[in-house]
């Protein structure tokens, strides 16, 4: 009989340490890896072409969820602080200077399309028309103020001093006393009937109903360097998901969709 108990306990004692071995397994196991990835974009034509990018990503098994912003500072403190996995809305000038001033760690895996900046008005069609004490609003953000101030320099409406950052302080020659308005750029667009015009980054412009290449009375050269990138925090581009989301958005179709929707007035950068 007491053989029998002994052997009956040994046979519960190893059948208990049977799972807490496979308990302690469970817990050590491999994350199950991130199948859904959610992307913060400005709405034209970043989050169009992200739409796009859906069927793509849905057949390498991942879902994508678009969430649309109109301002440039919540999408990058979101990636910051995990709530979106990238975001695609800006250039790398204005990334860099982001993380300088808020001390982010954003990076970018891939530049997608370059969105000319251009010179708009309600009021003349030919930027000689300007008269003496025009006001001219610019986007008031650093890089993109420095980027519509250069445009302006290269019509020769006003000259600047050396250097990145310029502002409208750093005005060198300006004889038609010309007034510079800075406001947020996604403000530009409803500002057109009360200023002589306006410097308008293109995804605040297509959905104003401007087109750049009819529209604008000035556009950038197709050789600028703001190429728009998908941006994600430092440490995760090579993580499968982000990949996969780069491969999809600089895939011969989207490239093709650029081409084809916005006829020039956006061109891909890959």
């Amino acid at each position: 009989m007491k053989k029998r108990i002994l052997s009956a306990l040994l046979a519960t004692t190893f059948l208990v340490g049977s799972v807490a071995l496979t308990g302690c397994g469970s817990k050590t196991s491999a994350p199950e890896e991130k199948k859904k990835i959610v992307v913060g974009a400005t709405p034209e034509p970043h989050a169009q072409i992200l739409e796009k990018v859906k069927p793509i990503l849905e057949k390498k098994g991942y879902t994508l969820e678009i969430k649309v912003f109109n301002d440039y500072v919540i999408p990058n403190t979101a990636v910051e602080d995990g709530e979106l996995d990238a975001n695609f809305f800006q250039h790398v000038p204005y990334l860099e200077q982001f993380n300088k001033e808020k001390g982010t760690h954003l990076t970018y895996t891939a530049k997608i399309h370059l969105e000319p900046m251009g010179v708009y008005s309600k009021k003349i069609k030919d930027l000689k028309e300007l008269k003496n004490g025009a006001t001219i609003a610019v986007p008031s953000d650093p890089t993109n103020e420095a980027r519509a101030l250069r445009l302006l320099e290269k019509q020769g409406i006003l000259k600047f001093k050396e250097g990145q950052l310029i502002t409208k302080l750093d005005i060198t020659e300006n004889t038609k006393n010309i007034k510079i308005q800075e406001l947020e750029a996604a403000q530009l667009p409803r500002t057109l009937a009360d200023v002589d015009a306006a410097v308008i980054n293109t995804n605040y412009a297509l959905p104003a109903g401007l087109n750049p290449l009819k529209d604008a009375l000035a556009i950038e050269d197709k050789d600028s360097p703001y190429s728009n990138v998908l941006a994600v925090k430092e440490g995760n581009q090579d993580k499968a998901y982000i990949k996969a989301l780069t491969e999809a958005i600089t895939s011969p179709e989207i490239k093709k969709f650029i081409e084809e929707q916005y006829k020039g007035a956006i061109i891909p950068s890959f």
